[in-house]
């Protein structure tokens, strides 16, 4: 399954009309009762006050003993989590199969911080590489290091402040669990893309990510960085990155997104009173992400790239650009990526149109997947027309169907 020893450039075959309007291509794997389930999940997010009551409400209900797991599995964690196993995943890989988008299987639990739960965790993640081994349905693994390490150390480390010998020698285990689960990767030939989190811990990461790319990428992309391109230096460090592979004679994986600890960020930089990471407007971000984007495609002797996106412009841009460079939708070395439950008029018109697509599928027990659903839906609301599009597109799907 290795990326770069398949054929690059190919003449295109050239689709039939791709529009992301198409809602009868964007749903059709959905039920009818599915898309008014739907529908009235996203109506709920989209209001604000409940969303920012939520959390705390289910949280306070979870813990006092309320029987409302039931009613999250039936609802929010059906709708964008995959189950609370790999096996349990099972439904949902085979169905985006059907519609040919594969699956990135995000073991999502969150807020462990102890050694057993990251040897746990490292074990779950082998998993889905075994998992991806078996079939073409699951092209590519993942995995975040704060769910291998604790976040205070990762925070010491980027501070570049002194360990203690304890510390050292924890380091040196959240070093070889990733590069167990690296190598796992390369002797089974499925990338694995390496999450980015916040700034003030994302140095180590980046360190120990391009370490593992000299190790492993030297044939083909293994280990894929992730590249949050709100920062306004990721652009410069993308190329740098770029760069150094030429040098080093390693091939760099980069998955593009543009972030997700936006307010987070500013927050901590306002309080702590140091200039915000963040790009100063959404326009620099879409700037910098379109830019970074064509700078993939023009190295793609030297990049594999997934370009994680919602935005429905940079698709079209990247589109044009495969046409442009004369590059086949079905490259290896470039994926669209979306989240499940989210975009599916990106993601099912472009599979349908013979793009590579791939969705995140996270999963998980429920009560440990809650924090990645709570944020998931709060980002959700924060996007400015995110919601109200998701919503358009399903009532305009269930007006064609007449439901």
């Amino acid at each position: 399954m290795y990326l770069c020893t398949m054929i690059e450039s190919h003449p295109i075959n050239k689709p039939s009309a791709l529009s992301f309007d198409n809602t009868e291509i964007a749903f059709s794997h959905m039920s009818d009762s599915e898309l008014k389930k739907a529908y009235w999940l996203f109506k709920v997010i989209n209001v604000n006050f409940l969303v920012k009551v939520g959390p705390p409400l289910t949280n306070f209900a979870m813990k006092i003993g309320l029987p409302i797991e039931g009613i999250i599995r039936k609802t929010i964690f059906s709708h964008f989590c995959g189950g609370d196993s790999i096996q349990n995943c099972e439904n949902t890989i085979n169905q985006l199969a059907t519609y040919k988008v594969g699956t990135i299987l995000d073991y999502s639990v969150e807020g462990e911080n102890n050694e057993k739960a990251f040897d746990e965790t490292c074990h779950e993640i082998i998993s889905t590489i075994n998992r991806a081994t078996k079939d073409h349905k699951v092209p590519f693994s993942v995995f975040k290091v704060t769910g291998l390490a604790r976040f205070e150390l990762l925070e010491k480390l980027h501070r570049g402040d002194q360990l203690t010998q304890k510390e050292s020698d924890e380091w040196l285990r959240v070093q070889s669990r990733v590069d167990t689960i690296c190598h796992a990767a390369y002797q089974a030939g499925i990338p694995v893309m390496i999450d980015a989190e916040e700034t003030w811990i994302q140095d180590p990461i980046d360190n120990m990510t391009i370490d593992m790319m000299k190790k492993y990428n030297r044939i083909d992309p293994v280990v894929y960085n992730t590249y949050q391109i709100y920062r306004h230096d990721r652009l410069a460090f993308l190329k740098k990155n770029t760069q150094d592979a030429e040098e080093g004679n390693y091939y760099l994986g980069a998955k593009l997104v543009r972030g997700a600890y936006m307010e987070k960020e500013r927050e901590r930089a306002a309080e702590m009173g140091y200039a915000s990471p963040i790009q100063p407007d959404k326009a620099a971000t879409d700037r910098d992400y379109d830019e970074a984007v064509k700078f993939c495609v023009e190295h793609l002797h030297r990049i594999a790239f997934v370009a994680g996106t919602h935005n429905e412009d940079s698709c079209k841009k990247l589109i044009a650009l495969l046409d442009e460079h004369n590059i086949e939708g079905q490259n290896p070395k470039v994926y669209f990526s979306q989240l499940l439950g989210m975009s599916d008029n990106l993601s099912f018109n472009l599979s349908h149109a013979n793009y590579n697509v791939v969705k995140y599928v996270p999963y998980g027990p429920v009560k440990s997947v809650l924090p990645y659903l709570f944020r998931r839906a709060q980002e959700n609301t924060a996007i400015a027309g995110q919601m109200g599009r998701e919503l358009g597109l399903i009532l305009k799907e269930k007006r064609r169907r007449g439901i």
